[in-house]
């Protein structure tokens, strides 16, 4: 039907289907929820969320969750600030529904792979992405640290890079590699100190990702001896330990901040940055994007970049340059 003959329609011209069994219409209008209790989504399990909030006396309590219908199909991740209605009590037979979302100040997501239109959101809120790679056993993946580090700084959010197993191999070269970006960067050992580690994390919603391997949880079980993350069936909300299989948030002793320990990735996808995305975590090189043709690419070789000339004019130096094209290479 077009749309000029929708509008010719009037009130009489609409035929209403009886209602035999007498019930109410179904409203549009959706309950406030105002006496909603604030909480935060710390685990995800098949359509069961895990959130902490405060019972009625004001103690911290873990709540088992479900989407209320009213949010329709909306995503909801570890890290996500959330309204829930019910008992928040604390009793593992009890169960809450979750009836508003937040507003993120962050997000970290990737794609399945290059060519993959769907994004997927990792984790919510999230402060820092500590990139953890192994320095031997496995070898260090160059490229999965380049995409996470995109995926950090176009997201607006602090990358860290952990090198681990520093007991196998030196950090040297991968170090080298990113002095340019100075991302911050901690070296560990089997059996070594995490005081720099943990300093860098205090007061930060971090999110942890790595190949499997690269010793995350075992990070996580040293900084918090209370996660027990091992590589398992064990659901991650439910008794017993966590696993490695699903995201989930843990609180640093003392109330220092939060790590969201994250499954072993084998890929990180960026479909969904170009490098305009890119060029806003170099903004010593973002005006000199402005002057170079439309459509550029911002490669070495290509003809209409003004990239090169204004480095040349001291806005920036090569090295921030070349890291530039490098991530832009990698996504």
């Amino acid at each position: 039907m077009s749309v000029a003959r929708r509008r010719e329609l009037d009130e009489d011209d609409v035929r209403s289907r009886a209602n035999p069994r007498g019930t109410r219409p179904r409203s549009k209008q959706r309950p406030a929820h105002e006496d909603a209790t604030d909480g935060m989504v710390i685990a995800v399990d098949r359509g069961r969320f895990l959130v902490l909030a405060r019972d009625p006396a004001g103690r911290e309590v873990e709540a088992t969750a479900m989407r209320a219908r009213e949010l329709g199909r909306r995503g909801i991740v570890v890290g996500d600030r959330v309204g829930v209605v019910g008992t928040v009590s604390g009793d593992p037979d009890a169960l809450v529904r979750i009836v508003r979302i937040d507003e993120r100040d962050t997000v970290l997501r990737r794609t399945a792979d290059d060519n993959d239109p769907n994004e997927r959101v990792i984790v919510a809120n999230a402060t820092q992405l500590v990139i953890v790679s192994a320095l031997a056993d496995p070898e260090p993946s160059l490229g999965l640290i380049d995409r996470c580090l995109v995926a950090a700084l176009t997201a607006g959010i602090e990358p860290v890079l952990c090198l681990t197993k520093a007991d196998l191999a030196a950090p040297d070269a991968v170090l080298e590699r990113y002095a340019a970006l100075s991302v911050p960067a901690v070296v560990t050992q089997r059996g070594g100190s995490l005081d720099e580690l943990s300093a860098l994390l205090r007061d930060n919603v971090s999110v942890l990702v790595g190949h499997s391997g690269v010793g995350k949880s075992t990070l996580i079980n040293a900084l918090v001896p209370s996660a027990l993350r091992a590589t398992g069936s064990v659901s991650a909300i439910g008794k017993g330990r966590h696993t490695s299989s699903s995201a989930v948030a843990l609180r640093l002793p003392d109330d220092a901040g939060w790590v969201i320990d994250t499954p072993g990735v084998r890929s990180f996808g960026l479909a969904h940055v170009d490098a305009d995305d890119l060029l806003w975590a170099f903004p010593d090189l973002e005006d000199g994007a402005t002057q170079c043709l439309p459509g550029c690419e911002h490669g070495p070789d290509e003809p209409g970049c003004h990239l090169d000339a204004w480095v040349a004019e001291g806005h920036s130096t090569p090295a921030r340059l070349a890291a530039f094209r490098q991530l832009l290479v990698s996504r």
